[in-house]
């Protein structure tokens, strides 16, 4: 069209007229490349939704102080230590407050620590009642409780704008980027 209207003469410089000629195709390919990341982008939803509906059934790691007995009536979970513990306890208690187990998990180094409660009796197995957990260390001067993570239920899957989130038993929707780790 520009060759068409062109001033016989002022023709238009070489050089700007490949510029523009330029400047029409990167504009198409950034058009072509926006709608293929569309697509990709529709792909990976799918396969979220997929990955997310794996977990069902499973339990996932998530910040939180509340569990329960699992299928083989265990409670675990991991206290993420800040600095070396002299000596790191782990509490289980009911809502009500009565303390129901204690693990002294002995001197331990910074970073996260496993825990586990396995010899649960078999009433509260049975009940699948709410258990807190808190984990102090024996260190001189430290008083608060520490950041635990518990493995819990995923029960379903929910998705919203910013994507999908995990259901999961005790804490509601969970964003599948706070999950540290699952398992059976």
């Amino acid at each position: 069209v520009q060759l068409q209207n062109q001033d016989p003469f002022a023709p238009v410089d070489n050089a700007d007229f490949i510029a523009q000629m330029a400047q029409f195709s990167t504009v198409t390919g950034i058009t072509q490349m926006g709608e293929t990341m569309k697509n990709v982008n529709n792909q990976l939803s799918e396969l979220r939704i997929a990955s997310a509906t794996q977990l069902m059934g499973h339990s996932v790691l998530v910040p939180g102080k509340l569990a329960r007995p699992n299928q083989e009536g265990i409670i675990s979970g991991v206290v993420d230590l800040p600095k070396t513990a002299s000596n790191l306890n782990i509490i289980f208690e009911s809502m009500e407050g009565e303390v129901l187990h204690e693990e002294n998990l002995g001197p331990q180094v910074a970073g996260l620590v496993g825990f586990q409660w396995k010899d649960l009796p078999k009433d509260m197995i049975e009940s699948k009642k709410q258990i807190m957990i808190k984990a102090f260390t024996g260190n001189q001067g430290d008083a608060d409780q520490l950041s635990t993570k518990v493995f819990a239920k995923v029960e379903g899957t929910s998705k919203t704008d910013n994507g999908y989130m995990l259901e999961v038993e005790d804490y509601g929707s969970v964003d599948p980027s706070q999950v540290v780790r699952f398992k059976n």
